[in-house]
């Protein structure tokens, strides 16, 4: 009876030693399947991880890609028309002042592409000497470049359509897409200026030579929606390089400035163009001791077209 109570006490033992040993070796299998669901988790966790950084970076390479695109299509169209001072049209001898003429010239100050970071700047100088410009803008969605709007309108000067969206590939693929950049550009302005803006300047000029679409057909647009596009006829060169200094940027409007009737200057008001902004105190005091008259684009001035319309 003792030995039947030995080994059943035995056996018990040793059941109990294989159980604990089972489950021992049920928890060791349980962490080691809990090890590799965790190692396949993180493993998952970053493969998208990296996954989401790469097409993050891709898109901001995109981003910057076609920035930069803009950029140089922007450069390349401004470098078409932007130093193409000579008129072709019919009035463009009739604007040039004779010889020994005691004619004053009309001198008509005029910026492209803003509002930008230098506006304020412009503005501020235009009032400390008192004087009128015509500013020609693209469409800035946000609410401090509005204001800049408002400011110039405010402060008395003409303001004209540039282009909503200032894209030359856009703008001139197809007559529907001028007319739909001109047309955005109104509904754009007029409830910040409280007006419908009667000038108008074609990116590149009337005379450009990327436009898809005849120009013709684009002059005849413009017309038809009482509208006047004025090119112009004296360039400070600021359109083609940012490299020059604002004292060279007085030089190239100086040399031209006083050999016709009406002239037109072409400035530009972008964030790239801080020497036009340094430049404009000196350019104006060199306009005052020539004794022309420094006036707004209104629709009494004179047209200075490029191409005029047949």
């Amino acid at each position: 009876m003792s030995q039947d109570s030995n080994r059943n006490d035995n056996k018990v033992a040793s059941d109990i030693k294989k159980n604990k040993s089972n489950l021992k070796n049920t928890r060791d299998k349980r962490k080691r399947v809990n090890r590799i669901k965790y190692g396949i988790i993180i493993t998952i966790a970053i493969s998208i991880l990296v996954a989401l950084i790469s097409v993050i970076c891709l898109i901001v390479s995109v981003v910057k890609i076609n920035s930069r695109l803009n950029k140089i299509e922007e450069g390349t169209s401004a470098k078409t028309g932007a130093d193409e001072v000579t008129l072709v049209n019919s009035n463009a001898n009739a604007n040039v002042i004779p010889p020994d003429s005691n004619e004053k010239t009309n001198v008509y100050l005029t910026f492209d592409d803003g509002p930008s970071d230098n506006t304020d700047s412009i503005l501020d100088t235009l009032a400390r000497y008192n004087v009128k410009a015509t500013f020609f803008l693209v469409a800035k969605d946000d609410q401090p470049s509005k204001d800049k709007i408002k400011r110039i309108a405010s402060e008395g000067h003409s303001i004209g359509i540039h282009s909503f969206s200032h894209k030359y590939s856009e703008i001139y693929s197809s007559l529907d897409a001028f007319k739909n950049d001109v047309s955005s550009m109104v509904e754009y302005l007029e409830p910040i200026i409280g007006y419908k803006p009667k000038l108008y300047r074609f990116p590149g000029g009337s005379s450009n030579k990327v436009t898809n679409v005849d120009i013709q057909d684009c002059i005849s647009y413009i017309n038809s929606q009482g509208m006047k596009y004025y090119d112009w006829n004296v360039s400070s060169g600021d359109a083609v390089s940012n490299a020059y200094t604002p004292d060279e940027l007085v030089e190239n409007v100086m040399k031209d400035v006083l050999k016709y009737k009406t002239s037109v200057v072409l400035l530009h008001d972008a964030n790239a163009k801080g020497a036009t902004a340094e430049a404009l105190p000196g350019l104006i005091e060199a306009l005052q001791a020539a004794n022309v008259n420094i006036l707004p684009i209104t629709d009494s001035t004179p047209l200075v077209q490029h191409v005029e319309a047949k």
